[in-house]
């Protein structure tokens, strides 16, 4: 499906309401599976979510999980931990070059019996799963944040828990801790002090255990970028949100101030208010903790016509696309210079934003909807907009709700 975007205002006081944290979801299925009197509340609707509750019920010698990278890496270390269950798990050719070997090097080395099925490094493994009986292991510190929460959310199972060194410099630190967090909730002891992570066994809860999940902050992003690309006075209600969020995301609230939107937290919502033009002509962001939030704050910065300096974007790289030039390359259709490295992105002020642009989306759900809040500024196309599922299943219905106007063609 292709969307094409005119020009539009959003409707005065417009609210949405959105689904469950895909990142907290995908977290809490784990740990259901290891302890099903854990209950959830408000679970994500989007394909990553449905893809792991499949999976985790599925008994299939053969599971495919298309393009979902956070449910390969957190499926890879839960079913090597569980005995007597062999099987082939699988996704997309995307998923096929996206690299797995740290975790699978880690998961070997505490005692599973993990082997590539083609490429040494990537998906498909075959998993035999067994009892893992030592619990020391070590990871560089700089890795995605999913290979650290994929060993953390099955530790408590393990016999003796696990003790975990991060090698280096860390990074993606709140996603860490959303892991911790909600293990925490559930009753298990962990210990997290400068590198070092421990976790300890848990036999699991004594009675049932309801969780609500926050609202995504990720999705919120597009809804921020809107307002920020909206005249001043323009206001926007979000449900349901916390100011105490487990999310690393939630640092939107702090980074979109620079551009004129001002966050009231009110009844578990969130107003979001243009309250002044942008108030710089630069901006500099280091995204080590939020690197999801980068396609987003790009593009909110063209549509401002404001440069960039974005550092911290190492992870992008092994995404659903390579995000950096994926963006690069789109970004420069509408009329931007863009320059990249393997972890920065830098955007010079454009003179303008080029008419009409078709944007391609790489498989990638956050190009699309990074993109959408150009029809602030201007009309453009979205390629295989449906993507968009992924993660937010309901996004283009939410923005003409608003008063995005669209076509489908």
């Amino acid at each position: 499906m292709t969307i094409k975007l005119h020009r539009s205002e959003l409707k005065p006081d417009a609210a949405v309401t959105i689904t469950g944290s895909k990142s907290e979801s995908n977290r809490l299925l784990v740990l259901q599976a290891l302890y099903p009197k854990l209950k959830i509340k408000n679970l994500s609707n989007a394909d990553d979510t449905k893809l792991m509750q499949k999976a985790l019920r599925s008994s299939d010698e053969i599971i495919d999980i298309g393009h979902a990278g956070t449910t390969m890496r957190f499926l890879t270390a839960y079913f090597a931990s569980q005995s007597k269950r062999e099987l082939l798990l699988t996704g997309s050719d995307r998923m096929q070059e996206r690299p797995i070997q740290i975790l699978v090097d880690a998961l070997n080395e505490l005692g599973a019996d993990i082997s590539y099925e083609n490429k040494a490094g990537y998906p498909p493994l075959r998993i035999k799963g067994k009892k893992l009986s030592l619990d020391k292991v070590g990871l560089p510190a700089s890795v995605s944040s999913q290979y650290i929460s994929a060993l953390l959310l099955m530790a408590p199972n393990l016999e003796n828990g696990l003790e975990l060194t991060l090698e280096g410099e860390l990074t993606s630190i709140p996603y860490i801790n959303m892991t911790l967090e909600l293990l925490n909730q559930i009753g298990v002891d962990t210990f997290f002090e400068e590198n070092l992570i421990k976790v300890f066994p848990f036999k699991g809860l004594p009675k049932q255990k309801s969780i609500t999940v926050e609202s995504d902050w990720s999705s919120a992003s597009y809804f921020y970028s809107l307002i920020a690309l909206s005249e001043p006075g323009t206001q926007m209600r979000l449900s349901f949100y916390e100011p105490n969020s487990l999310q690393g995301d939630s640092i939107l609230a702090k980074i979109y101030n620079a551009f004129g939107v001002k966050t009231i937290f009110k009844d578990e919502s969130i107003i979001l208010r243009k309250t002044t033009l942008n108030k710089y002509a630069s901006a500099e962001f280091e995204l080590n903790d939020a690197p999801d939030l980068a396609q987003t704050i790009a593009v909110t910065c063209l549509g401002l016509g404001m440069s960039c300096h974005m550092t911290g974007l190492h992870t992008l790289k092994i995404k659903e696309t390579d995000r950096l030039k994926a963006l690069k390359a789109e970004m420069e259709k509408l009329g931007a210079i863009v320059s990249i490295t393997d972890k920065s992105l830098t955007l010079e002020v454009a003179s303008g934003i080029n008419e009409n642009v078709a944007i391609d989306t790489y498989h990638d759900h956050r190009m699309a909807m990074a993109f959408a809040p150009l029809a602030i500024k201007t009309s453009l196309q979205i390629n295989d907009a449906d993507v968009v599922s992924k993660s937010y299943p309901e996004f283009w219905k939410d923005l003409d709700q608003i008063g995005i106007s669209f076509e489908r063609i």
